[in-house]
């Protein structure tokens, strides 16, 4: 009995032409129109791999309901609730900032640490102990089929961070998504990681 976890970060909330912003769980913003396209994307990717769905949940954010929502409407299967532990972090300070003003204040070690060990910056509000809880609660549930699970980066990488599993980058690109098989035992592999459909 094997389950199928499949881990989305929501499409764009920038177009290509503006400046990136830090944009955390303070700020409810929706997709643009090439977000909207790689949620779409997404949405024939997985109707392509013919899954038997057994839940699909997301972040309560507006830009990851709205990327399940075109996933939902690709598969025929609607959204089965908006998970708190799926929710973006907290920036704190940075909320709102460009990424040069980010860097700026915390130092290039800082942004190496949260992308590479999940070490959260000063000032962010994380609360990575009840994530990964929350994460490891999840991945102990019984059952098979496939999971679709849309959130952010920020929370993505607690998937991994739960499971011990080492990568040389936890971030999750916008519009990509990670596999994990859940076994019958329990254990849990890393099929991929960050990846994006192309078409």
């Amino acid at each position: 009995m094997t389950r199928r976890v499949f881990v989305i970060r929501h499409g764009n909330t920038f177009e290509s032409s503006a400046s990136a912003r830090r944009i955390g769980a303070g700020t409810d913003i929706p997709l643009v129109a090439s977000g909207r396209v790689q949620a779409d994307r997404l949405g024939k990717w997985f109707a392509a791999e013919g899954l038997t769905v057994r839940r699909l949940l997301s972040s309560p954010l507006l830009r990851a309901r709205e990327t399940a929502d075109r996933i939902g409407a690709a598969i025929g299967h609607s959204i089965d609730g908006a998970m708190s532990w799926l929710n973006e972090i907290d920036h704190g300070p940075d909320e709102g900032r460009s990424e040069a003003e980010t860097l700026a204040r915390l130092g290039p070690q800082a942004l190496i640490a949260w992308d590479e060990k999940g070490i959260a910056p000063s000032g962010w509000r994380v609360d990575a102990e009840s994530r990964i809880a929350a994460w490891r609660a999840y991945f102990a549930e019984p059952g098979e089929g496939s999971d679709l699970l849309v959130t952010s980066n920020g929370a993505a990488r607690f998937a991994l961070l739960a499971l011990g599993l080492p990568l040389v980058s936890l971030k999750l690109r916008t519009g990509a998504f990670g596999e994990l098989s859940v076994e019958g035992g329990g254990t849990v592999r890393l099929i991929r990681w960050d990846e994006r459909p192309l078409s």
